[in-house]
């Protein structure tokens, strides 16, 4: 975590392990968030859509934040996201955030029908009044309203709004905000956009892949921050399949698989979010099994003699059983 801007770094938009019963398993989630800063990431951001937060309940999605705030070790920001129907249900949780320790939070444009600006700008206002740093999440596909960069450059106005998660994937918008409101951080919101964007001056990466792959993530991190092209694109090319499914409809049952395939715990997500179909399935597994040959390059600072490619064996076991594949999409194993 950089110091005073947690939201800077490889932040894990972190799913929420149910059990087989679908009740959250806190023993779970809080083990991968330990897991998560061990291998090199900065920050965690729980309750963002990877999360499932509106499959939570308020009780979940208050105990989600408290333990994830508990397990996080120093120098790991939490970054709860905040998303609510409007603004008082989003200055709640924020506030929630705040009482439990978190350094931070991410915030939705309200959700609902679609908001007037001056809407937007009196939404972000209302979640800035508690105090923490706020990272405005701007993801249409979902919400149905674009935070445009004329739109941000009014939102930026607000006194804590300090970065913007930018999931479109057009480069272009990095230039335009830069230019609208530079005292703004830009993080990449999309996994399969992160050398195009950190490139060009974001500063952070709110990332689903390390959920699965910590290391190769924080490495491609790592090297775009240097910009050390000839071994960045490289490593970019072998990852940018697994990567590519953060921006998918189905990414989160893709992320819980992968982590499945890494092995890691996955599980199964809550409905209405149903199986991966089969090819898919088959999909995500070579995926994995590519991203995880991609590089044996330690990261700096991870456990001695941990090579990223140690893990090859794990997804040949994992991947290669029936069983445990249908554990992750709900499916029935062949018999």
């Amino acid at each position: 975590m950089e110091t005073g801007r947690p939201w800077r770094g490889v932040l894990v938009s972190i799913t929420t392990p149910f059990r087989a019963d679908l009740s959250v398993d806190v023993d779970k989630l809080q083990e991968h968030v330990r897991w998560l800063a061990a291998e090199g990431c900065h920050g965690v951001v729980p309750c963002a859509s990877v999360g499932e937060y509106r499959a939570l309940t308020d009780d979940e999605r208050a105990a989600v934040v408290q333990a994830t705030v508990q397990a996080a070790p120093p120098g790991c920001a939490v970054v709860p996201g905040v998303g609510g129907y409007g603004s008082r249900q989003a200055r709640r949780w924020t506030q929630q955030a705040a009482e439990a320790g978190a350094h931070g939070v991410l915030a939705r444009p309200p959700e609902g029908p679609a908001a007037r600006a001056a809407d937007v700008v009196a939404h972000y206002r209302e979640v800035a009044a508690v105090g923490l740093p706020v990272v405005a999440h701007n993801d249409p596909y979902d919400t149905r309203l674009d935070l445009t960069p004329d739109l941000l450059a009014t939102v930026a106005e607000i006194d804590g709004i300090v970065a913007v998660k930018e999931v479109t994937g057009d480069v272009r918008r990095l230039h335009r905000l830069r230019d609208l409101c530079p005292h703004v951080d830009v993080l990449v919101g999309a996994d399969d956009v992160v050398l195009e964007l950190m490139l060009c001056g974001a500063t952070g990466w709110v990332a689903t892949l390390p959920n699965a792959l910590p290391r190769q993530a924080v490495r491609l991190y790592e090297l775009c921050v240097a910009r050390d092209l000839g071994r960045a694109l490289p490593l970019y090319a072998e990852l940018h399949p697994i990567l590519g499914w953060s921006s998918r409809p189905e990414s989160v049952q893709a992320v819980k698989l992968a982590m499945e395939c890494a092995g890691r715990f996955g599980g199964r997500c809550r409905p209405p979010r149903g199986p991966l179909s089969e090819a898919a399935v088959d999909r995500v597994r070579r995926d994995v099994r590519r991203a995880l040959a991609a590089s044996t390059e330690p990261v700096p600072g991870a456990s001695p003699g941990a090579a990223v490619g140690a893990s090859v064996l794990q997804v040949s076991e994992v991947a290669g059983s029936p069983a445990d594949i249908c554990t992750v999409t709900g499916t029935d194993p062949p018999s």
